[in-house]
Formats: C-alpha cells, sequence, structure tokens
C-alpha cells in the first residue's frame, strides 16, 4: 500500500479530474466496475461504505491495483473507526459527506481526505479541519455557477464537484473552478449491481472525453 500526501492527492485529482464512485448492493460486482473503469483510465476510485460489504470489496481492488497507478479510496467516512478500517483494507485517502469524526481521524491518521461541505462556513471549517480538499456535496443543488461564487472567497481552497455531475456537466464545474468532479451512477449506472459492462465502458469512455477537453 503506498503512502499518500495530501499534496500528492491534490495533484492527482488536478490531473485525473475526475473521482469514480462506486456503490452498490453486490461487493464481487462493485470490484468489477471498479476493475473496468481502471482499465478504461479512470484512476481515482472510491469505495464507498454505504455498499454492502464495502471493504471486501476494497480489499479485492486494493490487491487489483498494487502494481497500478490507480488510487483507491474510502467514502462515506462517517463514524469514529471507518477511517482506520478502510485504511487497513488498502484505501490510501478518504471521503465523508459531511464534517464530523470522519474527518478527524482521517486527519490523525495522516489519510488524505475529501471532506463533504455544502455552505462556505462548512467549507472553512472542512480546510481548517485539515481536509485536503472540500467535496461540494450535492453540488448540484445549485449548479455549476455555485462553485464559482464559492471559489471567489476561498480561491486556496481545492474545491471538487460532487452529486447529479453528469458528462455533459464535467466541464462547466471545471471551467467554474473545480478541481476535479466526483461521479457516482451518471457514471456507473447498474454495473455496481450485476449490470451491463459494455455501457459502463461507454459511460466512462465520454466521461474522460469531457475530462481531457479540460484538461488540455
Amino acid at each position: 500500500m503506498i503512502n499518500l500526501t495530501p499534496a500528492e492527492f491534490r495533484d492527482a485529482l488536478r490531473q485525473e479530474r475526475l473521482v469514480a464512485i462506486l456503490r452498490g448492493p453486490d461487493p464481487r460486482a462493485v470490484a468489477h466496475a471498479g476493475r473496468v473503469l481502471v482499465e478504461c483510465g479512470v484512476r481515482i476510485l472510491e469505495v464507498s461504505l454505504s455498499s454492502a460489504d464495502a471493504l471486501a470489496s476494497l480489499e479485492e481492488l486494493a490487491q487489483a491495483f498494487a502494481d497500478s497507478d490507480a488510487l483507491l479510496g474510502a467514502g462515506t467516512v462517517i463514524a469514529p473507526g471507518d477511517a482506520a478500517r478502510c485504511r487497513d483494507a488498502g484505501a490510501v485517502f478518504a471521503v465523508t459527506p459531511a464534517l464530523g469524526p470522519g474527518l478527524q481521524e482521517s486527519v490523525d491518521l495522516g489519510l488524505p481526505v475529501l471532506a463533504g461541505a455544502l455552505t462556505p462556513t462548512e467549507v472553512l471549517a472542512a480546510y481548517r479541519a485539515g481536509a485536503s480538499a472540500v467535496k461540494v456535496f450535492p453540488a448540484s443543488v445549485f449548479g455549476p455557477g455555485y462553485l464559482t461564487a464559492l471559489a471567489a472567497p476561498f480561491p486556496d481552497v481545492p474545491l471538487v464537484a460532487v452529486g447529479g455531475v453528469a458528462a455533459a456537466d464535467v466541464r462547466a464545474y471545471l471551467d467554474a473552478g473545480a478541481l476535479a468532479v466526483g461521479v457516482a451512477s451518471p457514471l456507473l449506472g447498474d454495473a455496481p449491481a450485476g449490470g451491463d459492462l459494455d455501457a459502463l465502458r461507454s459511460r466512462a469512455s465520454a466521461f474522460l472525453s469531457h475530462v481531457r477537453v479540460c484538461r488540455g
């Protein structure tokens, strides 16, 4: 397992600009979907703890990616002990939906953390608490313009737009100042439940095409 620093995590977000969020009822299907995404060129993946037997999926993917440049993290890190269990299962970064014990424990363990926030007060609190970057969630509630508004008073806070981001929305969020976007169902579809992997490959290609335009 690699040791990822907050600065390296931010650099990876800045370079890749896409985080795939894996969440589903079938741990083997979740892991299979993760492998397919990496084969397609997605390099940052998050396994949500709201998935069935999420730690098993994390362990399987951590082993699968041991010799790759993919970065594997754990999402929905909320309760005390979550961050430590995820680190032990192979996660190299953590993602939280909000402020709370998951953020603090991740910081204490030295895990880079993408911390969820929505309001300006929460964004500032998350960054001051040690978040490597701040997840603006749910981003679709206010849209790309809200990212622009947040970036104005917080130019030094790396913001990642998460929640309801479709492939066609990627460029608008990145142009609005988001360091990256995080995407669950618009990218994964039914794949984490054992669904169509060819459709997953097609969606991955669409998201990556939008990301590459913004990288250029």
